[in-house]
């Protein structure tokens, strides 16, 4: 292989990889419970919050609200690291782990 071909190679690749980050981080991942939902972006910047104003009555409630927003956000950053690992596993494998 010539290394004109792997430099053409190399930035099919690398195209590749920055457009599946700005679909990853333009996409909206979401979780709801009885309590809340949650979006947040791929970049994992929240996007909106919505609480069931039906639940919180008094300090107790506050705090299993505040237990389950805690719970929400670490799903919906599952969620995006997951999503990140199938669009660009492939590529970090390739790489020896470089991303």
């Amino acid at each position: 292989m010539n290394m004109q071909s792997l430099m053409a190679q190399a930035q099919k690749i690398q195209k590749d990889i920055q457009k599946k980050q700005a679909e990853i981080n333009s996409t909206i991942y979401s979780t709801q419970n009885e309590f809340l939902s949650l979006e947040m972006y791929g970049t994992k910047k929240i996007h909106k919050i919505t609480i069931n104003k039906e639940i919180v009555k008094d300090s107790e409630d506050l705090e299993t609200l505040e237990d389950m927003l805690l719970v929400a956000i670490n799903e919906t950053v599952t969620k995006i690291d997951k999503d990140k690992e199938q669009k660009l596993g492939s590529y970090a494998s390739g790489l020896n782990g470089l991303l």
